[in-house]
């Protein structure tokens, strides 16, 4: 299984959101806040080309989106195979 990290701040209902799908299909997930770790959020702009928006989700180096592109790639079958593929 590839490594999963979501950058994420406090009381971000779409953070909570990606976090309650990845652990309903049982996905381990490493949370970064970048609210209470702040010298992160040049990492996620970095990662993500910029993007300020909460939560960036990376699956390995993969960069998925935010929570809409993540549920979207569940919906259609290919989040599973995305974190399983080797």
């Amino acid at each position: 299984m590839k490594n999963i990290i979501i950058y994420s701040s406090n009381n971000c209902g779409y953070c909570e959101l990606a976090k309650s799908l990845l652990e309903s299909l049982n996905y381990q997930y490493q949370e970064i806040n970048i609210e209470e770790m702040p010298d992160k959020r040049d990492e996620m702009l970095r990662k993500s080309n910029g993007r300020r928006t909460v939560p960036q989700i990376f699956i390995s180096d993969f960069h998925v989106g935010g929570y809409d592109e993540l549920n979207r790639l569940h919906l259609k079958g290919e989040l599973t195979e995305l974190i399983n593929e080797k």
